[in-house]
C-alpha cells in the first residue's frame, strides 16, 4: 500500500529505525523489451523534435525547412533536398523505403535491417494526407556529404530529417529492463531501484527522439551496478526529503504543438503562425523557453470565454475543420456550413455590442480576480485615499487599476508585464497627474507628473512662458528610467532645459540642450540635431556637442525636433 508520511517528525522516526538495520538483496527481476521506431516526421514532429533538441523555434524551423525544400545548389545543380514541409502524413513512398532499406543493409549491416518493410498510419485528429511524410529526397545526400554546402542551422536540421527517416526503417531495439529490491532483514521495510540498459541498439544506432523533461521518468532510465539475489548492503547513507503536488508544467513550443496536434487545432501550416500570433500581440511571452501568459492574454480570454464560449471552446474549431474536409469531399455543400456559422455567430456579434463597458468589465473581474487583484489587498480598498475601491479600468491604451473614487482619487496601478503586476506612474491613460513636490527654485511652485499623448511629462504649475499663456513643461527622457521614480529633484534638473552650452567656433552660434516630444536634442541657430532617447544629456560637454553638429553623418533639422 501506498506509504503516507505525513509530517517531519514521522519521517525522522521512520529514518532513524530504518539506520539501525541491515540490508540485502531480496529480489531482481529482469525483462527485455522491445522498443519500435518512430514514424517519419511531419510537420508537427519535426517542430516538436527541432524545439527539443536543436533549440530552434517553430517558425525558424519552417523556414528552414522551406529553403531545404526549394532547393540548395549541389555539384553545379539545384536540389530539393527534402519533401514538401507541410503534412500530418506519415507514409513514405514505396521508392524511399527501398532506398532507405538499401542504405541501411549497406552501411548497418543486415542485422539492422527488418525482414519486411515498415508501414506507417497516421493517428492525427482530421489528418490530411496529400503528402508524404517529411524526408530526403535522396537519402543518398548524407549529412555528412553536404557539410560545407549547408549553414550550420540547414545542416542541423537537414541531419534531423535524414536520420528520422532512416531510422524509421530499422530493426527494433532491445532494452533490459531490471528492478532490485532491497530488504531489511526483518522483512518489514523495502527499497525498490529500477533502471535500463541496452542490449541492442537498433534504430538507436542512428536516432533517439528527444521528449520533454515533465514527460520522462527518470528512474527508468538509470544504469544500475552488477549485484546478485542475496548480496549483503552497507548502509551508506538515509536521507528524508518532502515532495509537493506540482502544478502542470507550462507549455513550451514543442509541447504546445503537440497540444494543438491533438486537440484537432490548426494545420501543419498554420502551426508556427498560431505560435508566432501569440508573441506578437502579447498574448504569452516566452519565459526560459516556456510560455507564461501575459495581462493581454488573460483579458482576451476571459472576454471571450464570457461573451462567446462556443467560438474558444476546444471542440469547435476542430469541428469546423471536419466540415471544411467534409466539403472537399463532397459530403457537405459549402453554402450550408457557410449559412449556419453566420447566422450563429452574427447573433452572437449583435449580442456582444449591446454590452456596456461597466458590464464587460465586472464580467472580467469575476472571471479572473484572483490575478487582478492578487498583488491588492484583500479588500481592495484604495492605498491612497483609503475611501474607494480599487477596479480594473480599461483606458485608451490598455487595461490599470484605478480608484473608484476617480476623479477626487487619481490612484492608479498598472495592470500586466508579462503576467504580472508592478506598482508604477503608468496607469496606461492619459489621467495621470501626480503631485511630486515643489521646486524651491521658483517661489515653492508645485511639479506635477503627467502623461500625455507624446509620453511623459512635468508640469509646473503656475509658472508661465515668456508668452504669459502656458505652464512650463519639461518631457521626461527615457534615460531617466522609471518615471513613478522621478523626484523633486530630478524634476529641477529637468527643469533647467533648454540649457546653454557655449557658442558653436565656427559661426559663433549659440549652442542650446533642450527637449521636445520627441527626446533630446541641440539647437544651433534654427537648426535642430536630434540626440538618441537613452542618452543622458545632463553628461553631454560643449567639445561633445560641437562634434555631433560637425558630424556629417548627422542631416539637422529646421526648428525643433
Amino acid at each position: 500500500e501506498k506509504l503516507d508520511i505525513k509530517n517531519s517528525e514521522m519521517a525522522s522516526a521512520i529514518k532513524e529505525k530504518l539506520s539501525t538495520m541491515q540490508y540485502s538483496v531480496s529480489e531482481i527481476e529482469k525483462k527485455t523489451v522491445k522498443r519500435s521506431p518512430y514514424a517519419p516526421f511531419t510537420t508537427s514532429t519535426l517542430q516538436q523534435d527541432s524545439v527539443r533538441k536543436l533549440g530552434f523555434s517553430a517558425k525558424k524551423t519552417m523556414q528552414l525547412a522551406q529553403k531545404l525544400y526549394e532547393g540548395i545548389s549541389v555539384d553545379g545543380a539545384v536540389h530539393g533536398l527534402i519533401t514538401y514541409m507541410r503534412t500530418d502524413s506519415v507514409a513514405l513512398s514505396a521508392d524511399a523505403v527501398a532506398e532507405a532499406r538499401t542504405l541501411i543493409k549497406d552501411t548497418y549491416g543486415s542485422k539492422y535491417l527488418p525482414n519486411s518493410p515498415r508501414v506507417y498510419k497516421t493517428k492525427t485528429k482530421n489528418a490530411q494526407e496529400a503528402h508524404e511524410a517529411i524526408r530526403p529526397t535522396s537519402f543518398s545526400r548524407t549529412p555528412e556529404g553536404l557539410r560545407g554546402i549547408l549553414s550550420v542551422d540547414e545542416a542541423a536540421l537537414y541531419e534531423l530529417i535524414w536520420k528520422r527517416t532512416v531510422a524509421s526503417q530499422m530493426e527494433n531495439a532491445l532494452i533490459d529492463q531490471v528492478s532490485i529490491d532491497i530488504s531489511s532483514h526483518d522483512g518489514q521495510s523495502i527499497f525498490r531501484a529500477t533502471g535500463s540498459s541496452v542490449a541492442f541498439d537498433g534504430f538507436l544506432k542512428v536516432y533517439v527522439e528527444s521528449v520533454d523533461e515533465t514527460e520522462t521518468d527518470g528512474s527508468k532510465h538509470k544504469k544500475l551496478p552488477v549485484i546478485n539475489e542475496g548480496d549483503q548492503l552497507s548502509t551508506e547513507e538515509i536521507t528524508t526529503s518532502q515532495h509537493f503536488t506540482q502544478p502542470p508544467p507550462r507549455f513550451n513550443e514543442a509541447s504546445l504543438v503537440k497540444k494543438l496536434e491533438e486537440l484537432g487545432i490548426g494545420r501543419p501550416s498554420t502551426y508556427a503562425s498560431i505560435i508566432n500570433v501569440l508573441q506578437e500581440r502579447k498574448y504569452a511571452t516566452l519565459q526560459k523557453r516556456t510560455f507564461v501568459p501575459d495581462s493581454i492574454g488573460f483579458l482576451a480570454t476571459s472576454f471571450l470565454r464570457n461573451f462567446f464560449k462556443k467560438y474558444v471552446e476546444y471542440g469547435f474549431t476542430a469541428g469546423l475543420e471536419e466540415e471544411l474536409d467534409d466539403i472537399s469531399n463532397g459530403k457537405l455543400k459549402w453554402r450550408n456550413v457557410l449559412d449556419k456559422f453566420w447566422k450563429e455567430f452574427n447573433e452572437n456579434i449583435s449580442n456582444a455590442n449591446e454590452l456596456t463597458r461597466t458590464v464587460v468589465i465586472q464580467s472580467v473581474e469575476d472571471d479572473i480576480k484572483d490575478y487582478v487583484f492578487k498583488d491588492v489587498e484583500e479588500n481592495r480598498a484604495c492605498p491612497l485615499c483609503g475611501l474607494g475601491k480599487v477596479n480594473l479600468k480599461l483606458g485608451k491604451f490598455g487595461a490599470f487599476l484605478g480608484c473608484s473614487r476617480y476623479p477626487d482619487c487619481k490612484y492608479t496601478k498598472q495592470f500586466g508585464d508579462s503576467g504580472s503586476q508592478r506598482e508604477s506612474a503608468q496607469p496606461q491613460d492619459q489621467n495621470l497627474d501626480i503631485k511630486i513636490g515643489e521646486d524651491t527654485g521658483l517661489g515653492g511652485d508645485a511639479v506635477f507628473l503627467k502623461n500625455g499623448p507624446f509620453g511623459y511629462y512635468l508640469e509646473w504649475e503656475t509658472t508661465k512662458d515668456a508668452t504669459g499663456k502656458k505652464p512650463k513643461r519639461v518631457s521626461v527622457p527615457k534615460f531617466v528610467g522609471d518615471p513613478a521614480k522621478l523626484t523633486i529633484d530630478d524634476a529641477m534638473t529637468l527643469g533647467q532645459l533648454p540649457k546653454a552650452l557655449g557658442k558653436r567656433p565656427e559661426t559663433g552660434d549659440n549652442i542650446q540642450l533642450a527637449l521636445g516630444r520627441f527626446g533630446p536634442y541641440l539647437k544651433v541657430g534654427s537648426k535642430s540635431f536630434r540626440l538618441e532617447n537613452d542618452v543622458n544629456v545632463f553628461k553631454i560637454t560643449l567639445t561633445e556637442a560641437i562634434g555631433i553638429i560637425n558630424d556629417p553623418t548627422r542631416a539637422p533639422k529646421k526648428g525643433n525636433v
